[in-house]
């Protein structure tokens, strides 16, 4: 089963040297993954100033600067992985770095017919 895995932080919690780093591990942890077939994707954002937020009301489109909610962490990066369980994904998403600093949301996948591979 896929397993989105959110990482959730404040941004002002890293150094420039420690987020170099959690780079440098999240790249090692995804190379582990692919290794024993579990990756699928994985990615870091930039920060919330350059977010985008879009939303339809009305039939009409809203575009405001900024991530949807202010909040004391913010979506930091994801991976996505392919787990036997939940409890596997939980084992993945406790070696991400981001969880030492943050929070790793762990979510299920829907898997929907006729989407491109």
């Amino acid at each position: 089963m896929k397993y989105m895995l959110l990482i959730y932080g404040a941004e002002e919690a890293w150094t420039e040297t420690e987020r170099k780093e959690c780079f440098g591990e999240s790249a090692a942890l995804c190379r582990a993954l692919a290794e024993d077939g579990k990756f699928l994707a994985a990615s870091p954002l930039h920060s919330v100033t350059t977010a985008t937020s879009v939303r339809v009301r009305d039939g009409k489109r809203l575009v405001t600067d900024g991530p949807f909610a202010e909040t004391r962490e913010q979506l930091g990066g994801y991976f996505l992985v392919d787990a036997s369980d939940l409890d596997e994904a939980i084992a993945i998403a406790g070696r991400i770095p981001g969880a030492r600093k943050g929070t790793v949301e762990v979510r299920p996948i829907v898997e929907i017919d006729g989407l491109p591979k």
